[in-house]
C-alpha cells in the first residue's frame, strides 16, 4: 500500500518589502519640505521652492545624485533670500546637511 502525497499548499509568496535607508531618508526629506511648504510663517516663494525642492527629489528615472544636487540647488538659493525667517533658513541648511549626507 502507497501512502498519498501530502498536499501542496496554494499559498502565494509573501512580497518582500526593501527598507532602503537611503530611500527612507528621502522620504523623510520630503516629509520635511512639505512641513515647510505647510508654514505660513515663511514666505510664499519659499514655501513654492520647498515643493520645487520636492519635486526634484521625488522625479522618477532621474539618478538619485541629480535629484539631490537639483534640490540643493533649489534650496540654497532659497536659504539666501534675505526675506526669509531664521527658522525657516534653520530648516532649509537642516534639509541641505541632510540632503548633502546622502550623496
Amino acid at each position: 500500500m502507497t501512502t498519498p502525497a501530502p498536499a501542496a499548499t496554494a499559498s502565494a509568496p509573501t512580497p518582500r518589502v526593501e527598507t532602503d535607508p537611503k530611500s527612507l531618508q528621502l522620504q523623510s526629506i520630503a516629509e520635511t519640505l512639505v512641513q515647510l511648504s505647510d508654514d505660513s510663517s515663511v514666505p510664499r516663494n519659499v514655501r513654492r521652492g520647498a515643493v520645487s525642492a520636492r519635486e526634484e527629489l521625488t522625479k522618477p528615472r532621474v539618478a538619485l545624485d541629480v535629484r539631490i544636487a537639483s534640490a540643493v540647488y533649489v534650496l540654497d538659493d532659497l536659504a539666501n533670500d534675505p526675506n526669509i525667517p531664521t527658522h525657516g533658513r534653520t530648516a532649509i541648511w537642516s534639509i541641505i546637511s541632510r540632503l548633502e549626507s546622502l550623496s
